[in-house]
């Protein structure tokens, strides 16, 4: 009998290259939460699994296929992918049942006619020809990186250009690792309330109220279910603490809610419009966001129907992601290079609408969880050109000025920033990759 924990990571892999859908919303839906504790850990490390390293399970296949793999139906490459990751990476997973589940998702997805050919392809890969997992890297070259740490080219060439060789090297061995779950606690007892729930925290590295999750699972508590903790990536609550304090503050693109719940807490007496282009977002955003000064509209953050005078504003744009790949691995076999050219007009359009509700001396934070220049600095430096009276501040100020409130904990500040900007790195920093850049209005 086929197990349940396979059949969902077959279908959500499917799901997530028909349609483009995210596997991390996938995996917290309501379609899989049927699944047992032990079923829904197993299909999350299959699904992470393949997605992160597609490239070389491809690349396995194709040895030991008759068959070129470009002209295999997905159905049946899904199916030799989780079975080639199984016999490659999961070692407490018997070869015999990787093999064959993998025959039976091939039946059941009406390809029957394959099965015999998936059998004896995962068998010649459970006898080792060809070794599956890559070895380390023997040099920090692009196409070792592309090769050991299943990258796409183009993309491992942008960084090692922009950030260096061993830094590209690193944000590539991060992306490939599950990332550490990091929290925010919210109110007063709550780190007590998780240890007598039996969960283990560490300190985190950047922020007073941040921790790092070491054992447990912090979504079953009454903590995180009533609020009192959030799960968030510190480099996100830093984005989020650089907007400082106001009286009245927008958050453009507000859902899931993580910013905007720390603008709320950080500006409890304040007025708070939160906005989402989705109306489904948004009602998402309203039941997480619980703080009554924060007022959730669904609207396009490019025609905002409130008025100006605001004298914060937090433009956290849709971006290509490709700071966030060790938690959304699919984003690197989706993304072309064209893409970014696309996603850097609609970023300009969103943060020039968001300036024009500033009231002077109103500040806009930009950020990005992207690594890439097109969604960063040249969004920055467009809106120089095209918006007058407006100017670049320092990050570095208002970082060391969380440092005086006690807030931020991190020492170097010259590690997290690139000129005027905020800027992290996945594995050089133990965070997501983010950008932002704090723009007043003169």
């Amino acid at each position: 009998m086929l197990s349940p924990s396979r059949a969902a990571a077959f279908d959500i892999l499917l799901r997530v290259e028909q349609q483009g859908a995210y596997a991390s919303e996938l995996l917290h839906s309501s379609r899989y939460q049927k699944l047992s504790a032990a079923d829904h850990a197993l299909c999350t490390e299959l699904v992470m699994g393949v997605l992160r390293w597609r490239s070389v399970l491809d690349a396995g296949v194709a040895q030991a296929s008759s068959q070129p793999v470009e002209k295999l139906d997905l159905e049946v490459l899904t199916a030799l992918r989780l079975g080639a990751y199984q016999l490659g990476w999961l070692e407490r997973v018997p070869a015999r049942a990787a093999i064959y589940e993998s025959v039976e998702l091939v039946k059941k997805a009406r390809k029957r006619s394959a099965a015999g050919f998936v059998n004896a392809l995962l068998r010649k890969l459970a006898a080792g020809a060809p070794e599956l997992r890559p070895r380390p890297p023997r040099d920090v070259s692009a196409h070792s990186l592309v090769v050991v740490y299943a990258h796409p080219g183009w993309l491992v060439a942008r960084w090692i250009k922009q950030f260096g060789a061993k830094s590209a090297a690193r944000v590539c061995a991060y992306d490939q690792q599950v990332p550490a779950t990091s929290i925010r606690l919210r109110a007063p007892g709550a780190e007590e309330e998780l240890h007598q729930a039996g969960i283990e925290l560490s300190p985190g590295a950047f922020l007073s109220d941040a921790r790092r999750v070491e054992k447990g699972d912090v979504t079953h508590t009454a903590a995180f279910r009533e609020g009192r903790i959030a799960i968030q990536d510190e480099a996100s609550q830093l984005v989020a603490a650089l907007v400082g304090r106001g009286t009245r503050l927008l958050d453009c693109c507000a859902a899931p809610g993580g910013k905007t719940a720390i603008l709320a807490d950080r500006n409890p007496a304040s007025q708070i419009v939160a906005a989402d282009l989705h109306p489904q977002r948004a009602r998402l955003l309203r039941r997480l966001v619980r703080a009554n000064n924060v007022q959730v509209i669904a609207a396009d953050a490019g025609r905002l129907p409130v008025g100006g005078g605001f004298d914060r504003a937090l433009a956290d744009v849709p971006c290509s992601g490709t700071g966030t790949l060790a938690r959304n691995p699919e984003i690197k076999w989706h993304l072309k290079p064209e893409d970014l050219n696309h996603l850097h007009a609609r970023q300009v359009a969103i943060a020039s609408a968001a300036l024009e509700h500033l009231a002077p001396g109103g500040r806009l934070v930009y950020s990005t969880c992207s690594l890439e220049r097109e969604e960063n600095q040249a969004v920055v430096e467009e809106l120089l050109a095209s918006a007058p009276g407006i100017q670049v501040l320092d990050c570095r100020l208002e970082l060391q000025a969380t440092r005086e409130h006690g807030e931020l904990i991190w020492q170097d500040l010259d590690s997290i920033t690139d000129g005027l900007f905020l800027r992290t790195l996945p594995g050089v920093q133990p965070c997501d990759g983010f950008f932002a850049a704090i723009l007043e209005k003169t």
